[in-house]
C-alpha cells in the first residue's frame, strides 16, 4: 500500500468520525461510518451486545457512549488502583471514564484520537462528569504522544483495523508500555480473505470491515513488536451484530470481533 493510499485512508477516516462527533450522534461502525438511533433503547442494546452492562453505560458522562465499538475491552483489562491506563482511539471518551473509575484518584487515563472534534469532545465528557484523572490528547496511534515506559495498560476499541500501518501501531504500543505492561484490546479480525472489492472500498473501511487483518497477521505483528502471551480469542456471537454495520453485504462472513491480549515482559 502506497502513502498515497494510507493517506487517503486516514482522511477517510477521520472525516467520517468528525462527522459523528459534529453531529452527536450515537454511531456504531456501519458501512457510512455513522449511523443515528434516535432511540435511548437502540443505543442500550448496541451496548450490551457489545459486553457492556447497564450500570456502566447509564454511569457516564452524557454523549460519550456514542455506541462505538466491537466489544468491551474492560473485561479483560482487570484493571487496578493506581495504574495508567492508554486508550488508543478514544472517542468521545467512555472506555476512559469506565477505566477512571476502575484505577482511582491515584491512577490515570490517557485518551488518545487523531480527530480534533472527538478530543474536543471528550474532554468537554470529562469536565461535565467531574473526572479529574483523564488526560485527552490529539494524535495518531502510529505516533502516540505518550513517553516510554509510562503506562501499565493499553486499551483500545475497534479502532486499530482502521490503521494502514499497524506494525507501527504495535510499535509504538510497545514502546510505551511499562516492563510488564499489557495489551487488553477488542478489535474487528478477518475469519477469511475479504473480496478485493471490500478491501477496496473506503466506506468499508471507515466501517472497521476493509482493514481488518487475520488472526495470524495479528499475531506476528505483536510479536515482530517484541510483545508475549499474545492471546487472540474471536467472539462468534459478534457476527450477530457484525451484520448491522454494511446490511446485505455479508460482512458477517468475512469478520469478527475478537479480544486480543499481549505482554511487554520485564
Amino acid at each position: 500500500m502506497g502513502k498515497k493510499s494510507k493517506n487517503k485512508i486516514r482522511e477517510s477516516v477521520m472525516e467520517s468520525y468528525k462527522e459523528v462527533a459534529l453531529t452527536d450522534s450515537s454511531c456504531g461502525c456501519s458501512s457510512s461510518g455513522c449511523c443515528s438511533p434516535s432511540e435511548t433503547d437502540e443505543l442500550s442494546d448496541i451496548s450490551e451486545a457489545m459486553g457492556y452492562s447497564r450500570v456502566e453505560y447509564i454511569n457516564v458522562p452524557e454523549g460519550s457512549n456514542m455506541g462505538l465499538g466491537c466489544g468491551n475491552p474492560l473485561t479483560i483489562a482487570s484493571l487496578k488502583q493506581g495504574e495508567t491506563v492508554l486508550d488508543l482511539g478514544s472517542g468521545g471518551g467512555f472506555d476512559c471514564f469506565l477505566s477512571s473509575k476502575s484505577v482511582g484518584k491515584t491512577g490515570k487515563v490517557i485518551g488518545v484520537d487523531m480527530t480534533p472534534e472527538m478530543v474536543s469532545k471528550a474532554r468537554e465528557n470529562a469536565e461535565k462528569g467531574g473526572f479529574t484523572n483523564t488526560d485527552f490528547r490529539l494524535g495518531e496511534i502510529e505516533h502516540l504522544p505518550v513517553a516510554d515506559s509510562t503506562v501499565d495498560v493499553i486499551i483500545s476499541n475497534c479502532v486499530i483495523n482502521l490503521s494502514p500501518e499497524k506494525e507501527k501501531v504495535f510499535a509504538e504500543a510497545f514502546r510505551v508500555l511499562k516492563p510488564g505492561g499489557r495489551l487488553a484490546i477488542s478489535d474487528v479480525v478477518s475469519s477469511v480473505e475479504l473480496p478485493e472489492e471490500q478491501k477496496n472500498d473506503l466506506s468499508l473501511y471507515s466501517g472497521c470491515i476493509a482493514g481488518a487483518s487475520s488472526i495470524d497477521e495479528i499475531h506476528t505483528l505483536l510479536h515482530n513488536a517484541g510483545f508475549s502471551k499474545i492471546s487472540i480469542e474471536p467472539k462468534d456471537k459478534s457476527r450477530e451484530f457484525i451484520k448491522d454495520w454494511a446490511p446485505g453485504k455479508g460482512i458477517e462472513n468475512y469478520v469478527v470481533s475478537a479480544t486480543i491480549e499481549a505482554v511487554k515482559e520485564i
